[in-house]
């Protein structure tokens, strides 16, 4: 298991061994993490634990080792999982990016060295054959990763498209981007116990697995710098293994993943560690005895992540590492509500610290309440909609602007379905010489009323309706405002609204009626006077953004022409 989740992480054994030491310094860190392997994971996944593991120094300090949820196993959760045509893939590595689960990945090798290595995987097969076909399936010719290289003298390279069957919920949202690039390259499969081979489905995949597992990491020769979805073909980029207990298509964890591959994959595989505020994310995050993550972390209180991360990064600069990159990561009220103060005080430190924040829009881990980051008009608990209230009564509060105001601090707000500009806003974050907070929309399946694979639909649709804009603020760029902000990535930025080739306009109504949370706004006598207020707002907001980054926005050069007699 050790052996394995070294593997999973592209260290060393030196690299893994110092890592492990560093986490559990008061322990003998081989032994414990052995032991916890050996007996701990599976009496949980036998369901014996609690009546049979007597308490241990691990537990006692809440301490979980390194990437145990990589044996957590989601196989016989959903009765579908994606199936490939390799003939349709382009490589684009969008479904990699985008899945919340680190149960789809890819690979680049030389063809002739994957020939090789795929025939001795083969060979140590029951049925050689069918072990080879398989295989040979899950890989396509691509111009990205055999034409291009070919004709900057390299070999050309085939490319690989993997689906983990264990950590895999089925929720489809890989084959959600794959068809809005109009790919259609992955398609939702049953599993069956027996298929036309003689083999079940889940074997065949498992088997498939195997074999990525004994294949070397990508050559950088294969890597396109440009396309930042190829980050998740580093050796360093799954520091997020899988098995978290979160909803199938969590729009949380994809961002998570991204962070964590941006950060290592630049940094180093020891590079990084993250201070999480109480939520879902150190929920799903941290169930004993399953961690995701193959970096060291704290879970500290819903209100003082950020004061906790300014403690950590003075250690770290006592003790001569300045290097390492601290993530804060929360959500709605770590960042917006209860924690906002510790929030504002440590940009105003000015300390090199990096903050995430997960910005649903709702408390999705206690029921569903209104924050201060919902939307006008918005139902959850607590702000119902019944005859006299319709839904939360404020607008929503505007965390990027408010930081903007701070002054000397990175800012950005994007998407994990924006994956270029994501991982930029990322990677600046983290070369910014002091505060950097990245505010990401991050859609909840069961709090906004959507479909599981939907995750990176709605985020799409947040950008174009105005409903949450794109943005990246960096004082490196000037002295004014307008110098330092950028709304690149947002479509018509000089307009209200985008307008569709078809003709339709993309407006705050338009995002609002394919939720759930908004549905009663909508009725045969039209849209409520509250969902109409919040359209106002969301166009507000657009139009101050537009003013702070020095763009005149078409309605008032529309406005100056119509005045002017001449």
């Amino acid at each position: 298991m050790t052996t394995d989740l070294r593997k999973e992480a592209g260290e060393s054994k030196e690299a893994h061994e110092s890592r492990l030491s560093a986490t559990l310094p008061l322990f003998d860190v081989h032994g414990y993490v052995d032991d916890f392997n050996r007996a701990i994971v599976p009496a949980y996944k036998r369901g014996i634990a609690d009546a049979e593991l007597p308490a241990d120094a691990g537990v006692a300090r809440s301490i979980i080792p390194p990437g145990t949820a990589a044996v957590r196993d989601f196989s016989h959760l959903a009765p579908q999982i994606p199936e490939l045509d390799a003939a349709r893939c382009v490589g684009c590595m969008t479904c990699v990016s985008a899945c919340p689960d680190s149960a789809i990945m890819g690979i680049a090798l030389p063809e002739t060295q994957l020939d090789g290595l795929v025939s001795t995987f083969a060979a140590t097969q029951p049925d050689p054959e069918l072990a080879g076909a398989t295989a040979r399936s899950r890989f396509a010719r691509t111009t990205k990763y055999a034409d291009v290289p070919a004709k900057r003298g390299h070999e050309p390279a085939g490319f690989g498209i993997f689906v983990d069957p264990v950590h895999c919920k089925g929720c489809g949202e890989c084959v959600e981007v794959c068809h809005a690039l109009g790919y259609d390259a992955l398609r939702m499969a049953d599993k069956v116990a027996l298929e036309a081979s003689g083999e079940s489905t889940l074997d065949r995949f498992s088997r498939d697995m195997a074999l990525f597992r004994s294949l070397p990491p990508t050559p950088e020769a294969y890597r396109n710098e440009k396309a930042l979805a190829d980050l998740m073909l580093g050796e360093h980029a799954f520091g997020y293994v899988g098995g978290a207990g979160s909803c199938a298509g969590c729009g949380e964890a994809s961002a998570i993943r991204m962070l964590l591959a941006a950060t290592r994959q630049v940094h180093g595989p020891t590079s990084m560690g993250i201070v999480a505020a109480t939520g879902c994310n150190t929920v799903y995050g941290s169930t004993y005895p399953y961690n995701p993550f193959l970096v060291p972390w704290t879970n500290s209180l819903f209100e003082n992540a950020p004061a906790d991360a300014m403690g950590i990064r003075a250690r770290w600069d006592q003790a001569g590492h300045p290097e390492r990159r601290i993530w804060a990561l929360g959500g709605d009220g770590a960042m917006y509500d209860i924690g906002f103060q510790a929030l504002s005080r440590m940009v105003a430190s000015g300390a090199d610290i990096k903050v995430m924040v997960l910005d649903t829009q709702v408390y999705s881990n206690t029921g569903g309440q209104a924050s201060t980051a919902s939307f006008g008009g918005q139902v959850t608990k607590l702000s119902a909609f019944g005859r006299e209230l319709h839904g939360r009564p404020e607008p929503r509060k505007e965390l990027g602007r408010i930081l903007i105001g701070h002054g000397d601090v990175y800012v950005a707000q994007t998407t994990p379905a924006h994956i270029n500009h994501f991982y930029r806003a990322v990677i600046e974050a983290n070369a910014y010489p002091g505060p950097a907070v990245v505010v990401v929309y991050t859609p909840c399946q069961p709090e906004h009323g959507i479909a599981d694979d939907s995750s990176s639909a709605q985020a799409k649709l947040a950008v174009t309706s105005r409903a949450f804009p794109l943005f990246t603020y960096d004082p490196r760029r000037g002295e004014t405002i307008a110098a330092r902000l950028s709304l690149q990535g947002n479509p018509a930025p000089k307009e209200d609204w985008f307008t569709a080739p078809d003709g339709t306009v993309q407006d705050f109504l338009s995002f609002a009626r394919t939720e759930g949370r908004f549905a009663p706004h909508f009725t045969k006598d039209g849209p409520s006077e509250e969902i109409l207020a919040t359209q106002a707002d969301r166009l507000a907001n657009w139009r101050t953004l537009q003013e702070m980054s020095g763009m005149e926005p078409a309605a008032a050069v529309a406005a100056t022409d119509a005045s002017d007699p001449g």
